[in-house]
């Protein structure tokens, strides 16, 4: 994810999800019986593109989709959502994207993608996108190593546990001090958010860490959380703030966003400003005083 000024550009999967509710996740060699599935716009790509433009930002989502009927219902979703669809191309060399999700009674999930046109998206897409885009902004998933001169490029880097475990070549940290420890290691980026679930966020910037915890919500599906922090994150960055002020935003907004069932429903600017589950107005960078 690339941003400069409001506006943002994406650069990633998009994909049909299907999603099953199960009372606890599979082991592996176990089959588990769960409810009705459901069928719905996703991809980390569009995800993020999706909750940017919610947010109020002018996106366009840079990627691939299958000539299919998959494709054309997903490029619809993104059209109805105001994200830009020019740089999102019709292949017929592969089927669109298919992710395979179970989600248990405490909202966490497993996932299975089968990546399909969104493999073939070319060095020359991205390319041409971002022709006039400043790179300000990326999200590390699914989880692989990141070559050192790529870091290098890189201002604002947003793993989560998993996956900083890979970029330091490292188990993945069991917990904050792990994160920590781990996190300083990562070199090249000017600044580094780690997403942590219900835990929030830890931002190291100019070697200080912060650490910013995330308001309590009543969880219902985490899929799609970390898409939603990412393109809150860039949302700030790109109006201005500091990476920890746009951090405040971020879990924020990704806390709303684990309320509701689909990994498409990550809140408009205005409801997360009108207030949490308690009442209380959510802080936005500029309005009010930051909270955590």
């Amino acid at each position: 994810m690339s941003a400069g000024s409001t506006a943002v550009t994406v650069v990633g999967s998009c994909n049909e999800d299907i999603t099953v509710a199960v009372d606890v996740l599979p082991q592996p060699g176990q089959t588990v019986l769960g409810g009705a599935a459901r069928r719905s716009p996703g991809g980390k790509g569009a995800n993020q593109a999706v909750a940017a433009a919610r947010l109020g930002c002018a996106v366009e989502l840079v990627g691939r989709v299958g000539d299919d009927d998959t494709g054309r219902r997903l490029r619809a979703a993104l059209d109805a959502e105001g994200v830009g669809t020019a740089a999102l191309r019709t292949t017929t060399d592969a089927p669109s994207g298919l992710a395979m999700i179970a989600v248990d009674a405490d909202g966490e999930n497993m996932i299975v993608v089968g990546p399909g046109a969104n493999a073939l998206v070319a060095a020359d897409d991205v390319e041409r996108a971002l022709a006039t885009a400043a790179a300000d902004s990326v999200n590390p998933a699914p989880a692989r190593p990141v070559p050192t001169d790529l870091l290098r490029r890189i201002d604002v880097l947003v793993p989560n546990r998993t996956e900083l475990g890979v970029l330091s070549d490292a188990p993945t940290p069991r917990d904050r001090a792990g994160v920590e420890a781990l996190a300083l290691r990562v070199e090249g980026v000017r600044a580094l958010v780690v997403t942590l679930g219900a835990d929030g966020a830890l931002v190291v910037d100019g070697g200080r860490i912060t650490h910013v915890p995330a308001p309590q919500v009543t969880v219902v599906d985490t899929t799609g959380a970390g898409d939603a922090f990412c393109a809150a994150l860039a949302d700030a960055v790109a109006r201005g703030h500091s990476v920890v002020d746009a951090a405040r935003w971020a879990v924020r907004v990704a806390s709303v966003t684990t309320t509701a069932w689909g990994a498409q429903t990550a809140p408009t600017r205005a409801a997360v400003l009108d207030g949490d589950t308690a009442g209380a107005p959510f802080p936005y960078p500029g309005r009010g005083r930051s909270q955590g």
